[in-house]
C-alpha cells in the first residue's frame, strides 16, 4: 500500500495540472472574445462608412451637396456669359441705330427778323435737313457777325440748356440770336453777315444780316445765342 504522504503529494500535483489547465482555458477564452469584439467593430466601422459614402452621393445628384453646388456655380458662370454675350448684343444695335450730327453740307440755313417787339431783337437763323437720312442738331451753333469794317466778332452763348435736335430729312431747327435794339441812331455797330456754323460742325456757311432788324445797343459783346430746337 502507498502510504499517506505519497497520497498526498499525487493530488497536489493534480491540483496544480487542473489549475494550469483553467488558466490557459481562461485566457485562450479572453483573447477569442477580444478579437471577436474588434472584429465587430471594424464591421461597425466599415458599415458606417459606406453609409457616409452612399448619404453624399446622395446629396451630390440631389444638388444640395459639394457637388450640387459646383453644379449651381457652373450654371451661374454659364448664366453670366449669356448674360454679357446679350449686353454686347445690346450695345451693338444701340450703336447701329446712333444718329450722327448734320453736316453743313446738308443744311438750307436762313437768317430773318423776328423781334417780337421795338426793343428786344431777335433773329431766327432756320436749318433744314436737306440730307436723305436723319441727323442731330443739338446744341449750340457756332455764330460770327462780320461788321462793315470786316471785323468778324464771335458771339457768346445764352444761358440756356441744349435740348435734343433730332432732325428727319425735310424737317427744320432753328436757332436765335438775341439783343437789345437801339432806338437812338447811333449804334456803334454795322453788322453786315451772320457767320454760322451748326453744332459739332467745322464747315461755316455766311448769311446775310436781315435788312429789317433793329441796330444793336451795345456791342457785339451784347449778341447772345442760343441753342437750337425743333420748329414742331
Amino acid at each position: 500500500m502507498r502510504s499517506t504522504t505519497t497520497i498526498r503529494g499525487n493530488r497536489r500535483r493534480n491540483l496544480r495540472f487542473a489549475a494550469a489547465a483553467l488558466t490557459v482555458a481562461a485566457g485562450l477564452s479572453l483573447t477569442a472574445c477580444g478579437n471577436g469584439d474588434s472584429g465587430n467593430d471594424s464591421s461597425a466601422k466599415g458599415s458606417s462608412s459606406s453609409s457616409s459614402s452612399a448619404e453624399g452621393g446622395a446629396k451630390a445628384e440631389g444638388g444640395s451637396g459639394s457637388g450640387g453646388s459646383t453644379a449651381g456655380n457652373a450654371a451661374k458662370a454659364g448664366s453670366g456669359k449669356d448674360t454679357t454675350a446679350e449686353a454686347a448684343a445690346n450695345n451693338a444695335k444701340q450703336t447701329s441705330t446712333k444718329v450722327t450730327f448734320c453736316k453743313t453740307e446738308d443744311l438750307a440755313i436762313d437768317a430773318v427778323d423776328a423781334a417780337p417787339d421795338e426793343t428786344s431783337g431777335r433773329i431766327n437763323i432756320t436749318m433744314i435737313n436737306r440730307g436723305s437720312t436723319t441727323c442731330s442738331a443739338t446744341g449750340f451753333a457756332g455764330v460770327d457777325i462780320k461788321d462793315a469794317d470786316h471785323t468778324s466778332n464771335p458771339i457768346e452763348r445764352g444761358p440756356a440748356q441744349p435740348r435734343v435736335t433730332t432732325l428727319k430729312p425735310g424737317d427744320a431747327a432753328v436757332f436765335n440770336l438775341a439783343y437789345t435794339i437801339d432806338n437812338s441812331g447811333n449804334s456803334l455797330t454795322s453788322p453786315t453777315n451772320i457767320l454760322v456754323t451748326p453744332p459739332n460742325e467745322t464747315h461755316t456757311v455766311t448769311l446775310d444780316w436781315p435788312a429789317a432788324a433793329g441796330d444793336i445797343k451795345g456791342a457785339y459783346t451784347d449778341v447772345q445765342v442760343y441753342p437750337t430746337h425743333t420748329t414742331n
